[in-house]
Formats: C-alpha cells, sequence, structure tokens
C-alpha cells in the first residue's frame, strides 16, 4: 500500500511540473525584463544636491560648517519648488556621507566615491535638471556674492544664466556664471546641470546672511526663481 501511494504520489508531482511548464511556455515566459517595466525611482523635475554632508564638511568657519549651511538652503529650495507643483528630489536630508552608500565604484578615494554616487543617483532618477548648493570660500578674503557654475551645454548654460542674475539682484551683485573646467561631477551629469556657489563664508557680510534663518531663506527664494524662470524659458 505504502509503495502504490508513493508511485501515485510521485506521478503526481510529475504531472504538476510538467502542466507548469505547459503553461509557462503558452503564456511566454521568458528571463528577460518585461518591456512594459517602469522605473522603480521616481522621476523627478529637479534633483537638488546638498553639497558634501557626514565626514565631509566642506569648508568651514570656526565650527560653522558648510555642509550644514547647504543642507538648510537645499531643505528650503525643495519646499518652495514642490509649492510651484514642481516634482523635487533632495539627495541627502540629514548630516551623512553619500559615499557611504556608494559600493559600487572600486576605489580608495571617498570623495570619487561621494561624487559618483550623486552622479549615479542623477541617471537612475532621470531628473530634468541638477542642482548642486554649495557655499564658497576665498584663500585670500576680500570676494563676497554669489557664483553658478556650469557645464559647457546651452542649456546649463541658460539655467546657470538664471539662477546667477536672481541671485545677483538679491545681493545687490553682478557678476557672470563660469564655465567648469575641472569639475567631476558636472562633467559626468547628463542633464542640464549646475553648482550654485550661494556666498562666501569667509566674508563677514556673506556669512551673517548664510547663517541666519531669514538669509537662508532669500538664497532659497532667489535659486527657485531662476529655476522657474530656466523651465518658462526651456520647457
Amino acid at each position: 500500500m505504502q509503495s502504490l501511494f508513493s508511485s501515485t504520489l510521485s506521478r503526481l508531482v510529475l504531472l504538476g511540473i510538467g502542466i507548469g511548464c505547459s503553461l509557462l511556455i503558452l503564456t511566454g515566459w521568458t528571463n528577460k525584463e518585461p518591456t512594459h517595466a517602469k522605473q522603480v525611482l521616481p522621476m523627478a523635475d529637479v534633483l537638488i544636491d546638498a553639497g558634501h554632508g557626514g565626514i565631509d564638511s566642506g569648508t568651514h568657519w570656526n565650527n560653522v560648517l558648510e555642509k550644514d549651511i547647504n543642507l538648510e538652503i537645499s531643505r528650503k529650495l525643495y519646499l518652495l519648488l514642490r509649492s510651484h507643483g514642481l516634482k523635487v528630489i533632495l539627495n541627502r536630508t540629514g548630516d551623512y556621507a553619500l559615499s557611504d552608500d556608494n559600493r559600487w565604484h572600486i576605489t580608495r578615494s571617498r570623495h570619487r566615491k561621494d561624487l559618483s554616487q550623486r552622479r549615479g543617483l542623477s541617471d537612475e532618477i532621470g531628473a530634468s535638471v541638477f542642482v548642486s548648493i554649495h557655499v564658497n570660500w576665498s584663500p585670500k578674503g576680500g570676494k563676497r556674492g554669489p557664483l553658478v557654475i556650469h557645464q559647457s551645454e546651452g542649456r546649463s548654460a541658460i539655467l546657470a544664466g538664471f539662477i546667477q542674475t536672481s541671485l545677483n539682484q538679491q545681493q545687490g551683485k553682478y557678476r557672470l556664471p563660469q564655465e567648469a573646467k575641472q569639475f567631476y561631477l558636472l562633467n559626468r551629469v547628463q542633464v542640464p546641470s549646475v553648482i550654485v556657489e550661494t556666498a562666501f563664508l569667509n566674508d563677514p557680510g556673506d556669512r551673517s546672511m548664510l547663517t541666519s534663518i531669514p538669509g537662508q531663506n532669500r538664497l532659497a527664494a532667489a535659486i527657485a526663481d531662476g529655476i522657474m524662470s530656466y523651465r518658462y524659458f526651456c520647457p
């Protein structure tokens, strides 16, 4: 009886496997990704890159760290752009290094891992524009005001022009945007991208603006105005 039961069970298992394989063949099963598969990560109109973070503090003035200023301005910019109905992603929401998330770039350079992680996120999301927020520093002092650095590409130059003009008006300065020469990030991101050097941390007037909530609000609003102007000009 046990032998008969085992034989019957084996036949049923084999029959089930056969039916399953037939169904897979009939339904066109393949080990390739379906052509209709959608992107997992969300699309974005703007990807905001809050410069530095974690062990990488950026420039500093005593205990005032660039990474903290970048994050505060980026958060405010995020909220302003969202209020205009844009889809926005902020790549750093706390004090941590993006290099810690990079397990794919084989290099001993933490800085290079950080930059390649920022670029990789831009590629995965497929953002329309990439805006990296930073604070400037002058080794010899005597400099103040904003500077927007752009790719050697038309739309990036237009985006930089709008943001530079808006920041110039906000800070009472006149400066032209600058084309990137040896900036790893701008040379590799595939969408119109800019680095926004909001002001000089070692200038007393700029530093007062950078470290105050009203000043950060004005900076974020000026950058947002520049981005919106670009979107109207290059929809």
